[in-house]
C-alpha cells in the first residue's frame, strides 16, 4: 500500500478563494499617476516608479544609454555621492535600485513604513538630481566592456542573439547586446539628455503597497516632487516584425565546441494578447519546468541533455517563444526532431487533466 502511494501523486487541494482589494488611484499635478494599496498587516512599504520608456526608445544619441542612465541614477546626485547615498539607504535598512527592460524603466524601493518620508526624499534625489559623475560613468563602461567579452565567449548568448535578429528583424527588440564602440560612446552629457527626455512624470505610474495612508502619501509626493515638469512622450514607430512562412535553419559555427546549443524560436504575441494566460498554462505543460514534456522526453527518456526547456517572452509590442537545450554534438539532429515532435503533440492533441505536470516523487 505504501509503495503504491509513493508512485501516485496526491490529489490537488481545493483552490483557496482570494480577493485583491481595489486600489486608490490619483494623478498628481504634474501628470504622475499614483496607485496605492493600503495594507496594515506589516510595517513595510514597497515602492515602484515605472516609466513607459525603455531600451527600445533610445534617442539618436546611441544605444545603451537607457540602461546606463538607469543603473547610474543611484551613483551620485547633487546632494549625495554614490557612497553617501548607499550609506544612507543602508542606515534606513531600505533598498533602492533602478533598471530598464525593452519597454520600461523602473525605480524600486522598499523600507519600513516609519521611513516613508526619507524614502520619498531619496527617490526625489535620484529622479530629479542625478549628476552621473565622470568616474562612475568610466567604471560602468569598463565593467560593461568586460561583461561583453564574457558574453561573446558563451554559446547560449551567441545563439540567443542570432535568434533575436532573425525573429525581430529591424525592430529594436532584435538588439540584445551592445558593440564595444557603442559602449565607448556613452558619456555624461548623453546620459543627462537621456534622463531629461525619458524620466517624465506624465509617462509614468507609481505603485505603493504597504502600511501607508493615502492622503499623507499624496501630500508628501507633491512636496518632494515639486518642480518635476511634464514632458513629451516618446513616439514609437518601429519596423514591422518579419512574418515567417517557412522553417529555416541557421548555424553559428564555433570550432572546438563539444556541445551544440539548440535554440528553436518563433514570433509570439504581446503581453496584452487574450492568448497570454492560456499560453502560460500551455508552456507549463510543454517545457517550463523539470516535469514538463520536453524535459521528460529529452532528458529523462532519451538522456540527450541535462535540461530542455521552453519559455515565452511577451512584451509590450510583440513577443517570442523559444525552446532551448545543450546537447552533445552527435545527438543534435535527434534532439531537434524530438522538440518538433513535442511541438506537434501540444498543437494537435488535447491536454487532459491527468497530463498536467506534477512534481516527481522519488
Amino acid at each position: 500500500m505504501n509503495a503504491d502511494l509513493r508512485k501516485r501523486p496526491p490529489e490537488p487541494l481545493a483552490p483557496i478563494p482570494f480577493e485583491i482589494s481595489k486600489p486608490f488611484e490619483a494623478t498628481l499635478s504634474n501628470g504622475l499617476r499614483v496607485v496605492i494599496f493600503e495594507n496594515e498587516r506589516l510595517p513595510l512599504v514597497s515602492y515602484r516608479l515605472s516609466f513607459f520608456t525603455g531600451d527600445i526608445d533610445e534617442s539618436e544619441d546611441g544605444h545603451g544609454l537607457m540602461s546606463a542612465m538607469a543603473l547610474l541614477l543611484t551613483e551620485g546626485t547633487e546632494n549625495y555621492s554614490s557612497q553617501q547615498l548607499a550609506e544612507k539607504i543602508e542606515r534606513l535598512g531600505a533598498g533602492l535600485s533602478a533598471r530598464t527592460s525593452f519597454d520600461f524603466t523602473t525605480i524600486s524601493a522598499s523600507s519600513l513604513s516609519f521611513y516613508t518620508s526619507a524614502i520619498f526624499e531619496m527617490l526625489a534625489e535620484v529622479i530629479l538630481k542625478p549628476t552621473f559623475p565622470e568616474n562612475e560613468v568610466d567604471l560602468y563602461k569598463r565593467n560593461l566592456l568586460e561583461n561583453l567579452k564574457f558574453q561573446r565567449s558563451q554559446p547560449p548568448f551567441l545563439a540567443s542573439e542570432q535568434a533575436a535578429r532573425l525573429i525581430y528583424g529591424k525592430h529594436p527588440y532584435s538588439q540584445v547586446s551592445l558593440r564595444p564602440n557603442e559602449v565607448e560612446s556613452i558619456d555624461r552629457e548623453k546620459l543627462l539628455r537621456t534622463h531629461r527626455q525619458a524620466l517624465i512624470p506624465n509617462n509614468a505610474v507609481m505603485l505603493i503597497v504597504g502600511d501607508v495612508r493615502r492622503e499623507e502619501v499624496i501630500k508628501e509626493l507633491e512636496q518632494h516632487l515639486n518642480g518635476w515638469q511634464a514632458g513629451m512622450k516618446p513616439v514609437r514607430n518601429f519596423a514591422e516584425i518579419p512574418t515567417r512562412t517557412a522553417r529555416t535553419c541557421t548555424v553559428v559555427d564555433r570550432p572546438g565546441s563539444s556541445q551544440s546549443n539548440i535554440v528553436i524560436a518563433n514570433s509570439g504575441f504581446s503581453r496584452l494578447s487574450p492568448d497570454y494566460f492560456p499560453a502560460l498554462v500551455m508552456n507549463q505543460v510543454l517545457g517550463a519546468g523539470a516535469s514538463s514534456r520536453v524535459f521528460m522526453n529529452l532528458r529523462e527518456e532519451k538522456g540527450y541533455t541535462y535540461g530542455a526547456y521552453t519559455r515565452m517572452d511577451a512584451r509590450a509590442l510583440a513577443g517570442d517563444i523559444e525552446a532551448t537545450a545543450e546537447v552533445c554534438n552527435d545527438v543534435t539532429g535527434a534532439s531537434i526532431s524530438e522538440f518538433l515532435k513535442e511541438f506537434d503533440r501540444i498543437r494537435n492533441e488535447k491536454v487532459a487533466r491527468t497530463n498536467l505536470p506534477t512534481p516527481r516523487i522519488s
